[in-house]
């Protein structure tokens, strides 16, 4: 066992933890909606701590970060346990089930492991790296030593007081804004849209690179009113250069809604291409929205077939055409 972080004591003598804005209020020998949080002999424990899902080295576009290192592969692991219960989740094996007889690392392995891959650094992603957090910022911390960067996909759902304390050892995340309709959060995600709006805007004040994805679900958030709110809230709130991944839906889990239609896609990445500057999509084959072009010229900066990148339009950091500034990290 391994005492967690960001908890307090109640005067009905339970825990109630302040990692995330579920702040479950625990009693002794409960376990939070997490399943890796637990109190246990009036201390909440983090049951995670070092034990691995997965492990495997991925092209960075696989997070997706289109913007960061393009080309590059990184070692990325997951743990188990989600502090959401998402009917479609695509990883639900991980996510909603926890195995405490799988494989158990230090932060010093899984260093070693990421600089044996070759890897330019770790990405924690499969399933939500927040609610292991004790590892995650053990293992960050070792990694930014090393001169590892630290990448987190992540749902986005924790307090500002930890997010605080993380943030400044992460260079980049890929945060899953599921939808801007808090209707679909509580029904279909088991949350709440708020805190993930809140943490995406302190990362980017905080000098992370920060992408977005958006997984687009037939009937249940594919209205184009919610898909332009969303482009629109970004531009505003973390800025037009913010790339916007569109992803499409497969039947997974609890959810058997068919899969989303490609022209459902390439219509929302018109409305979103409107407000911002890079528009992906993700999940899917088609010539639209998957190469990097210039904003000013147009011209294609970076080319993609699948997970094969090549940096075509790039000299020195600038467009080879026009001599704008190209908004990559890595180059």
């Amino acid at each position: 066992m391994s005492t967690a972080k960001f908890w307090h004591k109640l005067e009905n003598g339970r825990i109630e933890c302040d990692l995330c804005p579920h702040n479950c209020r625990l009693s002794d020998g409960k376990t939070g909606l997490c399943k890796v949080r637990s109190v246990r002999d009036g201390e909440m424990n983090a049951d995670g701590y070092g034990f691995v899902s997965s492990v495997g080295v991925d092209p960075i576009e696989k997070k997706p970060l289109y913007h960061f290192y393009p080309g590059a592969a990184i070692f990325s692991f997951g743990g188990w346990g989600c502090n959401f219960a998402c009917d479609f989740c695509q990883n639900w094996t991980i996510s909603q089930e926890v195995d405490f007889r799988s494989r158990k690392y230090t932060a010093a392995q899984i260093v070693e492991k990421a600089q044996g891959s070759g890897s330019m650094g770790i990405a924690y992603t499969y399933n939500e790296p927040i609610i292991n957090f004790e590892f995650v910022e053990d293992c960050a911390k070792l990694a930014k030593s090393k001169g590892l960067s630290n990448v987190l996909v992540t749902n986005g759902y924790i307090e500002p007081e930890p997010a605080a304390e993380l943030l400044p050892l992460i260079d980049a995340l890929n945060i899953d804004i599921k939808s801007i309709d808090e209707e679909f959060y509580k029904r279909k995600c088991h949350g709440s849209v708020g805190p993930v709006m809140a943490f995406a805007i302190q990362a980017v004040k905080s000098g992370c690179h920060v992408e977005i994805t958006n997984l687009l679900i037939p009937t249940l958030n594919d209205d184009e009113k919610l898909i332009t709110k969303l482009a629109c809230w970004i531009k505003d709130n973390l800025g037009e250069n913010v790339p916007l991944h569109l992803s499409a839906y497969h039947p997974q889990y609890k959810l058997s809604i068919p899969v989303t239609p490609l022209e459902l896609l390439e219509h929302a990445y018109e409305l979103c291409r409107a407000q911002l500057m890079y528009v992906y999509l993700g999940n899917v084959w088609s010539d639209t929205g998957c190469n990097t072009l210039c904003p000013k010229c147009k011209n294609i900066l970076i080319s993609r077939h699948g997970y094969d990148t090549k940096i075509t339009g790039i000299e020195k950091g600038t467009c080879r055409k026009c001599n704008r500034k190209a908004d990559i990290i890595g180059l």
